[in-house]
């Protein structure tokens, strides 16, 4: 737990943590050595040399092998659109059956494929690797674990592969089968009967899930090669973090809490942006042989939510709000090697662990959050009534309420504070009554009782055990010199200037005003400024 988190814990709901996008590289390693490959074909396919004609081939088989398929499954062959995919695949996902191909996505990309260099005439090839733009086969799946995903295949040698995962909805999959009650907003989940558990289940992900799912596709869109093969030749796909996005979700009560905080957020780029602060955030140290990005931007100014990047060497940190109460603070990378983790998917449970550090020392550098007084609903529980044990109900307590304000000024006269902050109901009547400046018929004590019970509601005054006599906590104390203060020295002298000021103040030269006075008057003439800047001006 984080000091964010403790901080502003009153206004969240419920938060949890959980791989978002997981992109995973698919190789088969054998294949990545020119020589091995040509060792291949001639021990298992008694063939040799390995020419360009035999690569071009294979490919060709992949190419009819896919257009068989689409026809078999049911499973469109599109083109790529110039729009996001996902959102363009999304349709083909409804009504899908578990472990359905849904369409088939082609485009040119580019790939590491094998090549044969050589000529025809004297029959003499080698064979090397080359970067290359290659027609490449994009199958979206809806897999029974994972819900939906794809799996990019390229067409030749030594046929790489990538997976595309995402935690939530292999979350969504794992809560449905324990019957836990949750809503789920695109890529998010804003409401969940069990948060302790979502929480363990998102920890639960092991390196096991990623490779049973991403060997059983790999090898169903990998038919080249026979069963015998893959066993003893090792030609299977061992999987490799390309890019990793690990995000923190918290979810708060109130849209209006997380506005104000999203704000503060906002200025709090000045600082988190520094380079220490950068170095503190990713736990790594910047040297002299560092060459990437270093720094803290705002980006998307022009959105409803803009977001907070901050850069660090092959990744970032994004911090933005979504669906108007989540709050996401997401790492992302395209070289875990940045977070001291190698790229092979069995170091999953190392990279959880160092990249939550990454959120958490994000989160506690945050220290213009921290230290900033950010409305958190206390004020609003003050005011709002409270249900005791027995089910009465006792109103709230109200800001410009006389009695009150009265009984709140009686309790921290000294005399009361002397006597260890202790108090008979009978011993505070008459300083009210004066406060008050009303007659005992006016406000009686049963009356004070009523008032004094609402303090006693909030825990803001107990009672002594075992006697009559009454105690103001130092909480309650606090609260209420802030009550009177606002009241006598603000709301009030603020509300008269500007309802009713006289005409000769205006007159009247700084010099011989009150320090109090020109301080009212500063306070008047900013806040007509604030409603000028935010738009609030009268038409």
């Amino acid at each position: 737990m984080n000091a964010f988190f403790e901080h502003h814990k009153d206004s969240i709901r419920f938060g949890y943590r959980c791989f978002d996008r997981l992109l995973l590289n698919g190789l088969i390693q054998p294949f990545q050595q020119p020589e091995r490959v040509v060792g291949f074909f001639n021990f298992y396919r008694e063939q040799y040399p390995v020419s360009r004609d035999v690569l071009r081939d294979i490919a060709g088989q992949f190419q009819h092998w896919v257009v068989n398929r689409s026809q078999k499954w049911g499973a469109p062959i599109l083109e790529a659109p110039e729009s996001r995919r996902d959102e363009f695949v999304k349709p083909y996902f409804r009504k899908a059956k578990a472990n359905e191909v849904v369409a088939i996505v082609k485009g040119r990309e580019p790939a590491r494929i094998m090549i044969a260099i050589g000529n025809k005439k004297d029959d003499r090839w080698h064979l090397q690797i080359a970067q290359r733009w290659v027609v490449q086969y994009n199958f979206y799946v809806n897999d029974e674990r994972w819900g939906p995903m794809f799996v990019r295949m390229c067409p030749y040698l030594p046929f790489s592969a990538r997976l595309c995962l995402n935690q939530h909805h292999w979350l969504a999959q794992r809560m449905r089968d324990e019957g836990i009650d949750f809503q789920q907003c695109t890529n998010a989940f804003l409401r969940c009967a069990n948060p302790a558990r979502l929480q363990e289940l998102s920890d639960s992900l092991t390196p096991r899930d990623l490779l049973t799912c991403g060997q059983k596709w790999l090898a169903t869109f990998t038919p080249f090669f026979t069963e015998r093969e893959r066993k003893q030749a090792g030609c299977q796909h061992r999987l490799f973090f390309a890019q990793v996005e690990y995000c923190d979700n918290l979810v708060f009560r109130r849209r209006a809490a997380l506005d104000q905080m999203g704000e503060r957020l906002l200025d709090a780029n000045r600082t988190i942006g520094q380079p220490n602060k950068i170095t503190v955030i990713f736990g790594r140290r910047v040297t002299k042989q560092y060459r990437g990005k270093l720094q803290t931007v705002i980006e998307d100014l022009d959105l409803p939510n803009p977001v907070i990047r901050s850069h660090y060497g092959n990744g970032f940190l994004k911090q933005y709000v979504r669906d108007h109460v989540l709050l996401r603070t997401e790492p992302a990378s395209n070289n875990v090697a940045d977070y001291g983790v190698k790229k092979a998917v069995e170091n999953l449970p190392q990279l959880r662990k160092k990249i939550s550090a990454v959120i958490d020392n994000y989160h506690n550098v945050q220290q213009d959050i921290l230290e900033t007084f950010i409305d958190r609903g206390q004020l609003r529980k003050l005011a709002q009534p409270t249900v005791m044990p027995n089910g009465k109900r006792i109103p709230g307590l109200k800001l410009d309420h006389p009695r009150q304000l009265a009984l709140m000024h009686a309790l921290v006269r000294f005399s009361h504070i002397a006597a260890q902050s202790t108090f008979t109901t009978a011993e505070i009547y008459a300083d009210t009554l004066t406060a008050l400046e009303a007659s005992p018929k006016q406000y009686t004590l049963a009356s004070l009782r009523y008032d004094l019970s609402k303090l006693r509601a909030k825990g803001l005054v107990e009672k002594v055990p075992k006697s009559r006599r009454y105690r103001l906590l130092p909480e309650g104390y606090s609260i209420c010199l802030v009550f009177l203060k606002l009241f006598e020295r603000i709301y009030a002298p603020l509300t008269a200037g500007l309802l009713q000021p006289f005409a000769g103040d205006s007159k009247l030269q700084q010099a011989k005003r009150s320090q109090l006075d020109r301080l009212y008057q500063r306070v008047v003439d900013d806040l007509n400024k604030l409603i000028v800047a935010v738009g609030l001006k009268a038409a």
